[in-house]
């Protein structure tokens, strides 16, 4: 009976029109059955805080209900009472309890959430936030009318979204920087376990912590050589070079018909990291990062960075790069390549349609392995792409994942972007990639950088492209990768203390 009562209690509170001073169990029936009918009115107009309070004033009226049935059969003589014979009364109560019923089922299976509000995204791609990007905000926007997304382009990304976690200033969706260790993804991002795509993507487990998923992959890629099919012609080159003493040939041949054999993009610095995959395949080590946590001193001379930067430090020595390193342009690059006066990139797949966007017949862009050794045999480093993460302090996560979920699903990014789709029902539709895949590489895919690693690279500052930089341009490659090994070991000993 004391339920019975509180149930009252609560009810005067949320509705002032419904004062019970006085109790009588037996009646209690009509009067219950017309504040639940009051209640279902207020509730299907009511916010969604509301509702959660209101669903919990149904549940105790409920448990009301049974409450004061059972006080009425205690007195043991139920027969000529106002709840007894007054049918229309009964049914009013069996319909409120029906509705309390069908409340608490929808307790038990929340309806799905709204999508509405605003959510911002940031991306690394610059050159897309006017045009690709924003057609993608435009049909989020036609599918949920009540939601908009809001694209913001940074351009030095990493560094810059770095800033903002440590500012809890993260947009709703971000690609998550490749130096936040997995142990550190619950404190910045939430996790999207919920969005079905658990069983149907790639690199499930690398963004994942505690057995919840907290990145998906925006695509992966190849790394390889994307080169003007026409440049190579003019310069007398018939066929894609198969072993790394053709590949120096042909950059000579290039060079003399004045072509700038390859664009490294030196000043900007991140399109260097390529050099850095291609140390993975000198290791036949698809966990060449986690393997050098476990050293001290992990640049050898003549070990994998030492073999991949070599071929680097060979082509500008040589002048098969662009002329001033320090002036090079990552925008102007493109339409270099495009045109035919730069011949190459070693850069992932992703860069081919950007080629083609820059002004390039796509028939006339191809895209090969690079020849690390004289083997003839081709070797190809597989490694995915920035993942999409959801801020944990977004002020509408749902609206948030709806629209990671549409990249994914429905977007049609991961084909224009030329990336090897994250969905495994998905064929790529790059056309270059059969080309590559006809030279029938042996592939290795790049794991995921354990906590190890990425504590030692985060206190060291360790920049595989920076790593690249000074290499190339060191006096003595061995004095530069000693002065590596020192910063190395003196970070991992850091640690331990």
């Amino acid at each position: 009976m004391k339920v019975l009562s509180e149930a009252f209690q609560i009810i005067q509170k949320k509705d002032h029109k419904y004062k019970l001073t006085t109790l009588n169990y037996e009646s209690a029936f009509p009067i219950i059955a017309l504040v639940g009918k009051r209640i279902q009115h207020i509730f299907e107009g009511a916010s969604s805080l509301k509702k959660k309070q209101l669903l919990s004033t149904v549940a105790v009226l409920g448990l009301a209900m049974s409450m004061a049935a059972g006080c009425g059969s205690n007195n043991g003589n139920n027969e000529g009472t106002p709840a007894s014979n007054n049918k229309a009364d009964n049914a009013a109560a069996t319909n409120t309890a029906d509705n309390a019923a069908a409340t608490n089922t929808a307790t038990e299976e929340p309806a799905a959430p709204k999508i509405a509000g605003k959510v911002v995204f940031t991306t690394n791609r610059t050159d897309l936030v006017d045009t690709e990007l924003k057609t993608y905000a435009d049909k989020f926007h036609e599918k949920y009318p009540d939601a908009t997304v809001e694209i913001e382009a940074i351009k030095d990304y990493d560094q810059t979204t770095k800033i903002r976690m440590a500012s809890n200033e993260l947009a709703d969706i971000s690609l998550i920087p490749g130096t936040v260790k997995n142990s550190d993804l619950p404190n910045f991002y939430l996790p999207v376990d919920d969005l079905g795509l658990n069983d149907r993507i790639y690199f499930k487990d690398n963004r994942s912590q505690d057995g919840k998923l907290y990145g998906i992959s925006s695509g992966s890629a190849a790394m390889g050589v994307t080169y003007n099919k026409k440049a190579f012609a003019a310069a007398g080159i018939t066929a894609v070079p198969k072993t790394l003493d053709e590949f120096y040939a042909d950059a000579e041949k290039l060079k003399a018909a004045g072509i700038t054999p390859l664009a490294t993009n030196f000043k900007d610095k991140w399109p260097l990291y390529g050099w850095d995959q291609e140390a993975f395949i000198y290791a036949g080590d698809p966990m060449l990062h986690n393997t050098m946590a476990t050293q001290d001193e992990p640049f050898a001379v003549d070990g994998p960075h030492w073999q991949a930067f070599s071929i680097l430090k060979k082509m500008v020595d040589s002048g098969y790069v662009e002329k001033d390193l320090m002036s090079t342009n990552w925008e102007g690059s493109k339409k270099d390549v495009a045109s035919g006066k730069i011949a190459m990139f070693l850069l992932g797949n992703w860069v081919v349609p950007q080629v083609v966007d820059n002004g390039a017949a796509a028939e006339d862009v191809g895209f090969f392995p690079l020849p690390l050794d004289n083997s003839g045999e081709a070797k190809v480093i597989l490694a995915s792409d920035y993942y999409y993460g959801i801020d944990k302090n977004s002020e509408n996560p749902d609206t948030a994942k709806a629209f990671l979920k549409f990249l994914i699903e429905e977007s049609g990014y991961d084909d224009y972007a030329g990336f090897i789709p994250v969905l495994k029902d998905k064929q790529p539709k790059l056309a270059q990639l059969n080309e590559f895949m006809a030279t029938n590489p042996k592939v290795i895919e790049m794991a995921a950088e354990n906590d190890d690693y990425l504590a030692i690279a985060n206190k060291m500052q360790f920049d595989t492209s920076a790593f690249a930089q000074d290499a190339i341009m060191g006096k003595d490659m061995k004095e530069v990768f000693a002065s590596y090994n020192k910063k190395w070991k003196d970070a991992k000993a850091a640690l331990v203390k």
